[in-house]
């Protein structure tokens, strides 16, 4: 097989897309996008997101969590 065939397109930041300089941590409809099914926060590698939105995301989920807006964790039981 060659080496041509598995190249994979590289993944874009849409929060630099869209010249978004600060992540609103009430925009939880957007900001699912970047959790598992198990509330975990997604890696850069898998979302696409550069450093520098990838640290604003971060601080926003957590205080998301903090003000109980998203969860924690997912209740599986």
């Amino acid at each position: 097989m060659p080496d041509y065939d598995r190249r994979r397109h590289r993944k874009v930041c849409s929060f630099c897309l869209e010249h978004v300089d600060h992540i609103d941590y009430k925009e939880v409809s957007r900001l699912r996008r970047y959790l598992t099914d198990r509330a975990k926060i997604l890696p850069r590698r898998m979302t696409g997101t550069c450093a520098r939105h990838q640290r604003l995301l971060t601080v926003a989920l957590k205080r998301a969590r903090h003000m109980a807006l998203l969860p924690f964790t997912a209740d599986v039981r």
